[in-house]
């Protein structure tokens, strides 16, 4: 496994079938090998491009509180409805680890090194992007429907258990920052 890789995904190791966790990793290296973005500007970027350059909660504080959420929603679902709805861990955390990798071939930095959509991307957004990238990495069809599903691409689908807590993790994270309700006082 890619060391640059582990250090922005230590929750890969969350994952405990190893050759899924090395394709997880796999579809990552994947990713930085064909994007302009380096591992460093994921620290950097903003999460969205959708609520502005202002924003200080990066691609990587975002892409890993998803991660931590769906995790632990997942853990509550298997320890509280007596196995009559189930998550497989595995599928959810590589699910979650998987879901905007895409991102990485739908950006491209402008002349000031903010990130922006690129041409690439208003052709295929990133669940699209993200499930080749996946796809070639040899990940199995539960994890790209995660990745297929996350965003409003997936409306149009029922969508497993894994895959709900995935979308609903991620939206609960975009959502206020986009459309919040703010009283003042």
């Amino acid at each position: 496994m890619n060391k640059e890789v582990l250090e922005l995904w230590p929750e890969i190791k969350w994952i405990h079938n190893d050759e899924l966790q090395a394709q997880t990793a796999r579809t990552w290296e994947l990713a930085l090998e064909r994007s302009v973005l380096k591992a460093e500007d994921l620290k950097r970027i903003p999460f969205t491009l959708l609520v502005g350059p202002e924003l200080k909660v990066t691609f990587m504080d975002h892409k890993r509180s998803v991660v931590h959420i769906a995790k632990e929603a997942g853990e509550k679902i298997n320890d509280m409805y007596h196995g009559e709805l189930k998550a497989d861990m595995d599928v959810l955390i590589a699910g979650a680890i998987l879901a905007d990798v895409g991102k990485l071939l739908e950006y491209v930095l402008d002349e000031q090194g903010n990130a922006i959509q690129g041409d690439y991307g208003k052709y295929l957004r990133h669940p699209f992007s993200g499930v080749s990238l996946a796809e070639e990495a040899g990940v199995p069809p539960e994890v790209c429907h995660i990745i297929a599903t996350h965003a409003k691409e997936g409306d149009m689908v029922k969508r497993t258990t894994e895959a709900y807590l995935v979308h609903h993790a991620d939206f609960m994270t975009f959502l206020p920052f986009k459309e919040r309700l703010e009283i003042k006082k």
